[in-house]
C-alpha cells in the first residue's frame, strides 16, 4: 500500500482517470490519503477524513510513508480558519480555509520532514454551536462548483462538510451520506442554529443540504452560497418568489 498527501492548495479528484472526467471532490492542502491503484498518469485514492474515492493526477501527489500516514491518522487536526492565507517553505503558496496543518507546532507544519511556516489563524476543534453560522457566513457569495470545497467554488455538501470540519466534526462527503447521521427532528421549530436541513428531488433522493440559521433562515450553496427563508415546504427564494428545494428532514449533528 502506498500513501500520499496534498501539498498543493487545491487538487481536483475525478470520477474517472481522465482530465475531462467529472470532478467529484477536491483535496485541500494537508489532506492525506491511501493510494489504491497506480496507473501511468493517474492514481485512485481513498481520502482519509471522509473515505471518499476518486482519481488524482500523479503529478499532483506527494508520497509519504506508512509511518507518517499512521501518525497523521492519530493526530487531532489543526485547521486553517482564514478564508485565504499563505504557507511557505523556500517558496510561499496560498491555502484556503479548511486546510490541514500536519504536525503543527511553533508556527510550522511538517510534511516529509519539511517545515512549512504558517502564522495565520487555526483551530483544533469545537468551541460552540453558534460558531458554525459565523464560519458559514464567511463563505457568502462563494460560487457554486460541483465537487468544490473552497471559497473559490463549492457545492452544497462540500460547504456543510467544511463548516463542520472547522468545529472538529467530521461529516461524510455527499448530502445523502450526511443525512444518515445525527438525530432527526420533527419540525423546524425544534431546530437550532447549525442543524442541517436536507432536501430531495421528485424521486425522493436526497440531493441538497443547508445549515439552519435563526428566525427560519438557511445558508446553503445553490448558484452561490446564499441565505434564504425555510419553512415546512422547503427553501423559499424571495427573488424568484418560489420554493426551490423540497424539505425532506432536519438533523441535529452536534
Amino acid at each position: 500500500m502506498k500513501y500520499g498527501i496534498s501539498t498543493l492548495s487545491i487538487i481536483p479528484v475525478r470520477q474517472l482517470p481522465s482530465d475531462t472526467a467529472e470532478m467529484t471532490t477536491q483535496l485541500l492542502f494537508g489532506e492525506h490519503f491511501k493510494i489504491l491503484e497506480v496507473r501511468k498518469k493517474w492514481s485512485k485514492v481513498l481520502i482519509s477524513h471522509d473515505h471518499y474515492k476518486g482519481w488524482v493526477c500523479n503529478k499532483q501527489i506527494t508520497i509519504i510513508d506508512e509511518e507518517e500516514y499512521q501518525k497523521l491518522e492519530k493526530e487531532t487536526a489543526t485547521i486553517s480558519t482564514d478564508i485565504l492565507d499563505i504557507i511557505g517553505t523556500d517558496i510561499n503558496q496560498p491555502i484556503v480555509m479548511g486546510s490541514i496543518l500536519p504536525s503543527y507546532k511553533s508556527d510550522h507544519a511538517l510534511i516529509n520532514n519539511k517545515m512549512y511556516k504558517f502564522t495565520g489563524n487555526s483551530t483544533q476543534g469545537f468551541s460552540q454551536k453558534k460558531k458554525l453560522i459565523e464560519n458559514a457566513l464567511i463563505y457568502l457569495n462563494a460560487p457554486y462548483l460541483w465537487g468544490g470545497r473552497s471559497p473559490f467554488g463549492i457545492d452544497c455538501s462540500g460547504f456543510t462538510q467544511l463548516i463542520y470540519r472547522l468545529q472538529g466534526v467530521k461529516l461524510p462527503r455527499d448530502a445523502y451520506q450526511q443525512s444518515e447521521i445525527g438525530n432527526t427532528l420533527s419540525f423546524i421549530e425544534e431546530s437550532e442554529e447549525g442543524d442541517l436541513a436536507f432536501f430531495d428531488n421528485t424521486e425522493s433522493k436526497i440531493t441538497h443540504v443547508g445549515i439552519i440559521m435563526k428566525d427560519n433562515y438557511i445558508i446553503h450553496a445553490s448558484g452561490k452560497v446564499r441565505v434564504d427563508r425555510i419553512d415546512q415546504q422547503g427553501i423559499f427564494n424571495s427573488s424568484l418568489n418560489t420554493h426551490t428545494h423540497k424539505l425532506r428532514l432536519i438533523k441535529s449533528i452536534v
